[in-house]
């Protein structure tokens, strides 16, 4: 994997610094919901501070706003990064995607946000996968680095792609089969086993398009309707009654699945085994985070939902490696090249 040159090779004493950073969080009734993406781009943010930055211009985008929409306003975040970081040099833009030109890489709106700037930083691993005009256009304008977040995702993740510890257990869920198929096709012929969950073993039960076999689910917590409070029961995978959905994976596999986990010297999980966010069907998914959680190996969980889990069940802290990035650490681990990497100059 190509390494970009690292922001610690940058002369910032005295500079004016663009970083693009991703913080895109969860905004509740105008506040932050959940800082976790803010603190991640601390590191950065203070090694350029601590270098004597002039300046410290931070950009991200927020939400998908159409055009201006004051409930996608960045001041919420703005003030909680203040919270962080209380330091003059540092001030957050305004939402990129306020700017019509950033998905679609215009070179006016890069221009915009080069303006004044000495030299980038890109922090964004998570939007790393857009050639968007605040990830690749400005890094053809100015200087380009690469920040310490964005290296340390490319380095944790990175491992999955070399020589691994085995067992190897891919654990794959979630709503479509389409989302992970590449990560699946790359990854899971040089897994021991891939373990599949969530509404994708479903679309696997009848035919499965990989060149290797999976691990689905044996037994299946059945409702009679997608809602939290339907009627349910535990049933064979293999005989869900008509018209009846599979929300969670049942106790049967959750022990499989999990001794399995256990039983790994390398772990990569993505996606929930059910719909975790109703407390009645996320049995599945807390017993895979907390068997990732016991496994003695290197152990990553990627994409939202899962991140989201292994966080609200208190367990991030026993995970080798939680990844910032759902589409970009996908992408990387389907073998592809980031645009927002690849526009950094190799070190």
């Amino acid at each position: 994997m190509r390494k970009p040159r690292s922001v610690r090779e940058a002369d910032v004493a005295g500079r004016h610094v663009l970083v693009r950073a991703d913080l895109n969080v969860p905004l509740e009734e105008g506040r932050v919901a959940d800082d976790t993406r803010i603190e991640a781009s601390l590191p950065t943010l203070r090694y350029l501070v601590d270098q004597g930055a002039a300046e410290v211009a931070v950009c991200s985008h927020l939400g998908r706003p159409k055009g201006l929409d004051p409930a996608f306003e960045i001041a919420p975040v703005a003030g909680r990064l203040r919270e962080l970081l209380p330091d003059e040099r540092v001030r957050v833009l305004e939402n990129t995607r306020f700017d019509p030109g950033e998905t679609t890489n215009d070179p006016e709106s890069a221009k915009r946000l080069a303006e004044g700037m000495d030299l980038y930083v890109n922090d964004a691993f998570g939007s790393a996968h857009r050639a968007h005009a605040s990830t690749v256009g400005v890094a053809k304008l100015l200087p380009a680095y690469a920040g310490l977040l964005l290296e340390q995702e490319l380095e944790m993740l990175g491992k999955l792609l070399g020589e691994v510890e085995r067992p190897f257990v891919l654990v794959a869920g979630g709503a479509k089969v389409d989302d992970k198929l590449g990560v699946l096709e790359h990854l899971g012929g040089r897994a021991d086993e891939v373990l599949v969950g969530g509404k994708m073993a479903e679309e696997l039960r009848d035919e499965n398009p990989l060149p290797f076999p999976v691990e689905l689910p044996t037994d299946v917590v059945a409702a009679a309707a997608f809602a939290a409070d339907a009627e349910s029961r535990i049933v064979p995978y293999d005989v869900l009654p008509d018209g009846w959905l599979g929300l969670d994976v049942g106790p049967e596999s959750r022990t499989r699945f999990g001794e399995l986990i256990r039983g790994a010297r390398t772990v990569f999980w993505n996606g929930p085994m059910g719909v975790f966010e109703w407390p009645r069907f996320a049995e599945g998914t807390k017993a895979v985070a907390e068997a990732v959680a016991d496994a003695d190996g290197y152990t990553v969980v990627g994409g939202g939902d899962s991140v989201r889990a292994i966080q609200e069940l208190g367990l991030a802290e026993r995970v080798s490696w939680v990844s910032t990035g759902g589409g970009a650490s996908l992408e990387l681990l389907e073998g592809k090249e980031l645009p927002g990497v690849a526009a950094i100059p190799s070190a």
